[in-house]
């Protein structure tokens, strides 16, 4: 599971990690928008209202075959089993900030997840979700960060399929 406010470089992490292990990526935004797994619009952020349980169903068949990297922000509804390791993205404000506004944040949805970052609240909500030893924080704010992940998180599941296989 590949987590962190949007901005923190997920989804590069996440496709560049899925084509090197040869494993299935699923961006829960895109996959929630092409099956329109919504439940309302929130008008005070521009969004819509992700509808978890669709998401949870849409999902079960493909988290029992294993070998899933999901990209997502939160993760406090998806059921505690489907992880062996959550991994949470972290990048400096200033980084943030640009990436956050290239996109077109402004206003209230940009300092939001501003401070959803500054308060580590994704972080935090990831170790009430799962088990402690699970979760981990890695730095996400140049293209070094992004190799040191990708050669970090290989070595893990290089590792967790010699114990596990």
């Amino acid at each position: 599971l590949s987590l962190g406010t949007p901005g923190v470089g997920k989804t590069t992490l996440g496709k560049e990690l899925a084509s090197r292990a040869g494993m299935t990526y699923i961006n829960v935004g895109d996959m929630a928008k092409e099956g329109e797994l919504y439940e309302g619009f929130d008008e005070e952020y521009g969004c819509p209202i992700l509808d978890e349980d669709r998401v949870i169903d849409e999902l079960e068949d493909k988290m029992s075959e294993g070998g899933v990297i999901v990209d997502y922000h939160g993760c406090d509804f998806f059921p505690e089993r489907w992880f062996h390791i959550v991994f949470v993205l972290r990048t400096e404000n200033s980084f943030l900030y640009d990436r956050l506004e290239s996109r077109g944040y402004k206003g209230k949805k940009l300092q939001d997840n501003i401070q959803c970052e500054i308060f580590q609240t994704l972080y935090e909500e990831a170790v009430l979700s799962y088990r402690e030893e699970i979760v981990q924080q890695l730095p996400s704010n140049t293209p070094e960060d992004l190799e040191r992940n990708l050669d970090q998180i290989m070595q893990w599941i290089e590792q967790w399929m010699k114990d596990n296989n």
